[in-house]
């Protein structure tokens, strides 16, 4: 299981710190799991199956999908970490940071977002389309 638990959190590309301020346990505790040094506890597992969307029978036996069913919008933001992985931090942040709140947003909200972003892509094409080369 030990090797899972790092498996889980290197693909949500989260440090060990991160990955345990999530499920609320100390850094030292995650390195200890994935060292094989300590067990979790059922309570740490169903933790990190909720807050990350794990699937249980993969965590404890390596059965299955590492991940429960995605909706769309999850796997659009597992793909988009793993994209921004290697960008610079705080555009990173920014962007992830962006689409949490997208998401949280009711859908008249998003479809005014939506039109903003559009317009904003026809205005740069525009300006574009307008440059001498």
């Amino acid at each position: 299981m030990n090797q899972r638990i790092r498996e889980l959190r290197k693909a949500l590309n989260m440090n060990q710190t991160d990955f345990g301020n999530r499920i609320g346990v100390k850094q030292t505790t995650i390195a200890g799991y994935e060292t094989g040094a300590k067990n979790p506890l059922d309570s740490v597992l169903l933790s990190i199956c909720r807050e990350f969307n794990a699937n249980e029978e993969w965590l404890r036996t390596g059965e299955g999908e590492m991940f429960e069913g995605l909706t769309e919008q999850q796997k659009i933001m597992k793909y988009t970490a793993m994209l921004l992985k290697d960008t610079d931090s705080v555009v990173a942040e920014a962007i992830k940071n962006f689409i949490v709140t997208y998401e949280q947003l009711d859908d008249s909200s998003k479809k005014v977002l939506e039109n903003v972003a559009q317009k904003y892509v026809d205005n740069m094409k525009k300006s574009q389309s307008n440059k001498p080369y």
